[in-house]
């Protein structure tokens, strides 16, 4: 391919081998900014270039059951936006009503001591080269006013705390003609005194009584969107985890996934007389064979305890031992 004189000589120059424009395939316009960022204050050759607007926050905050299953919110927020009685330029009658400002000499910029001094904008114009002759009264001279406004927001089924939308366009407005910022809408989700999340499954706590977990029977569950009827087996230990599946969070293709019921068995903080005499009775009656566990654990304790009673006659018949031969 280098044998190509025309192309050989391309090479040499630009280094590369594709179309004979040199700058073809190159934003002209970013090299432009690109050399008056790097050249134009200190060469006296600076534009008046437009500001963009800052971008702006608003946290959000929702029902845990809104972030599952979707919404729909309306927000509402002062904003600044142009001046409408002055268009934005802080001055009586608009842009005929704006002079060249004399400590710039309309220029937007002043240039800085010393040798490679470069240019900074003008702290009296803000860069514009211009103020008003006389300041408009609705923003007293500062092109901009407070206005409520109001966006409506979607939440996506399955939202997580944290998450951020995007609105282009809707932040502070430019200044001398930049785009304006954005706004961002960050989702908080309220916690949940009984759901939480994990991953893409929706668990809850449900406290069940003594009674209710040694006898079993119905029970109502609470979902995101009602209640739910499940059977709890007889014995259900604490702990225990049904599913109950599709009553969970909305999946994208339509369908929704599964809930974890998890069983905790709550103990009463207080009984009164004839509560205690029932309890106490019920210890009594209770057969440890139903309770396999504790029947465990009570096996686990006794063998224990039997080790540390032979161990301590070992440690006595020891100690006898050594005081007979220190007597002989």
């Amino acid at each position: 391919m280098l044998a190509d004189v025309d192309k050989r000589a391309q090479f040499d120059r630009f280094g590369f081998m594709g179309d004979a424009n040199p700058f073809s395939g190159a934003n002209v316009a970013s090299a432009t900014d690109f050399f008056d960022a790097m050249f134009g204050d200190l060469l006296g050759l600076g534009r008046k270039r437009g500001a963009a607007g800052r971008d702006l926050r608003y946290t959000l905050e929702i029902e845990f059951e809104e972030a599952m299953l979707g919404s729909k919110k309306t927000i509402a927020f002062e904003r600044a936006e142009d001046c409408s009685a002055c268009r934005g330029t802080g001055a009586e009658g608009g842009a005929a009503g704006l002079a060249p400002c004399g400590h710039c000499h309309g220029e937007g910029k002043l240039k800085q001591k010393g040798l490679l001094g470069g240019r900074k904008d003008c702290l009296v114009c803000g860069g514009t080269g211009e103020v008003p002759r006389v300041r408009c009264k609705t923003c007293e001279g500062a092109g901009l006013v407070d206005r409520r406004r109001e966006f409506d927001v979607s939440i996506p089924p399955g939202t997580a705390s944290g998450s951020t939308q995007r609105l282009a366009g809707e932040g502070s407005p430019g200044r001398r003609g930049g785009p304006a910022g954005d706004l961002h809408v960050v989702v908080r989700v309220k916690a949940h005194p009984f759901f939480t999340r994990e991953g893409d499954v929706l668990s809850i706590e449900m406290p069940l009584t003594v009674s209710e977990a040694a006898l079993g029977g119905e029970i109502d569950v609470p979902v995101l969107d009602g209640t739910v009827r499940m059977k709890l087996p007889p014995g259900t230990q604490s702990g225990s985890v049904f599913r109950l599946r599709g009553k969970g969070i909305p999946r994208p293709g339509g369908a929704r996934g599964d809930i974890h019921v998890r069983t905790v068995i709550e103990i009463p903080e207080a009984v009164g007389a004839e509560a205690r005499e029932l309890l106490s009775r019920l210890a009594t009656t209770l057969d440890e064979a139903a309770m396999p566990r504790r029947r465990a654990l009570r096996r686990l304790v006794e063998a224990r305890l039997a080790a540390a009673e032979i161990r301590e006659a070992a440690e006595d018949a020891a100690r006898a031992t050594a005081a007979r031969g220190s007597r002989g």
